[in-house]
């Protein structure tokens, strides 16, 4: 297999408060293919967004400090590059389409001027360049009558349609990753899925890496390659997206799962996860999920289970996952049946 794109090696990161010290990234490791496109799921709170601005070394400081791991990126550890290493691979290498449009986009400035900005800094275009370019783009996210909107204002555009104008604004310089921070926030089921559609196939036209960093099953379900789970700031489970789904190993990646509506089990009801996510400041001894699980014993109270492998290339951190298994196995036929 090729070298990976990225490569994430027991990041970790902690925010320093008067509260305590808050570890909302506690030793993630994983890898990405270039091309490839990987869901980061779990609750709010769990490390997704966290995880993605480590990334870019985009952690707000003080309070918030990286304080171990690597991320390798295209051969390179940028936790260790010199800060305009990483404000070149910022925008131009790595890019990110961040949640609520609305502010991120600058409320005083064009959509244009937005969009021709980084290919200035980052490729030197000329202004005529980059209003090429910047046509160009907005055509391809699907923005009508691109030449006029160019001189329109953020407030002037649907909640869509900024989205798609960051999409743009983000690949504008042709990006090997794209970090896609909950890029359906508050958009209606329609456009929810245009937007989608829009980021996959731009990735297999451009092949571009994509992280798709959102609480939504159901858009990693259609979109993504693979699938990281996250609970109390580590990875809980990873594998195909394929295998997650039908065959889930861990037993938060179950309770997930149950909570989502099914077109194949239309009559039964949804199972909600008892409790609330653990306190990041006081992660208990054992397993973080331990509280809210059914499944749980005296061991995983008193022992933090490691992430092993259960399945070829599925890997999860759960001392019961045959037991999560046999019960996700026994719902898919119930709901078969039924």
């Amino acid at each position: 297999m090729a070298e990976p794109l990225l490569k994430v090696v027991d990041l970790e990161t902690n925010f320093f408060t008067s509260e305590g010290v808050v570890h909302a990234v506690d030793g993630v490791s994983y890898e990405m293919q270039a091309g490839e496109t990987l869901g980061l799921v779990g609750e709010s709170g769990s490390g997704k967004s966290v995880s993605a601005l480590s990334l870019m070394r985009l952690i707000p400081s003080p309070p918030g400090k990286i304080t171990a791991g690597e991320v390798w990126f295209d051969g390179e550890n940028i936790l260790e590059v010199e800060e305009k290493r990483i404000r070149e691979i910022r925008g131009n290498d790595i890019a990110m389409v961040f949640q609520e449009p609305m502010t991120s986009l600058n409320p005083v400035l064009t959509i244009g001027r937005q969009l021709t900005e980084a290919l200035q800094l980052h490729l030197n275009h000329s202004m005529s360049e980059a209003n090429a370019r910047a046509v160009e783009l907005l055509h391809m996210v699907g923005i009508p009558a691109a030449e006029e909107r160019l001189f329109d204002y953020p407030h002037q555009f649907s909640g869509g349609m900024r989205q798609r104008v960051m999409i743009a604004m983000a690949l504008s310089c042709d990006p090997k990753l794209l970090l896609a921070d909950e890029p359906t926030t508050a958009l209606d089921v329609t456009i929810q899925a245009q937007v989608l559609e829009v980021m996959a196939r731009l990735s297999r036209e451009l092949g571009t890496a994509v992280i798709v960093i959102t609480h939504n099953l159901g858009v990693v379900a259609r979109y993504a390659d693979r699938v990281n789970v996250m609970y109390g700031g580590r990875i809980v489970e990873m594998g195909p997206a394929t295998d997650i789904y039908h065959e889930p190993r861990h037993a938060y990646t179950l309770g997930l799962l149950e909570s989502v509506p099914r077109l194949d089990a239309r009559e039964g009801r949804l199972i909600p996860i008892e409790g609330s996510p653990p306190d990041l400041t006081n992660l208990p001894v054992g397993c973080a999920f331990a509280p809210r699980c059914r499944f749980a014993t005296d061991q995983c109270r008193e022992e933090r289970p490691e992430l092993v492998e259960v399945a070829p290339d599925h890997l999860a951190a759960c001392w019961h996952f045959d037991e999560v298994l046999d019960e996700a196995r026994q719902k898919t036929t119930a709901g078969a049946e039924a």
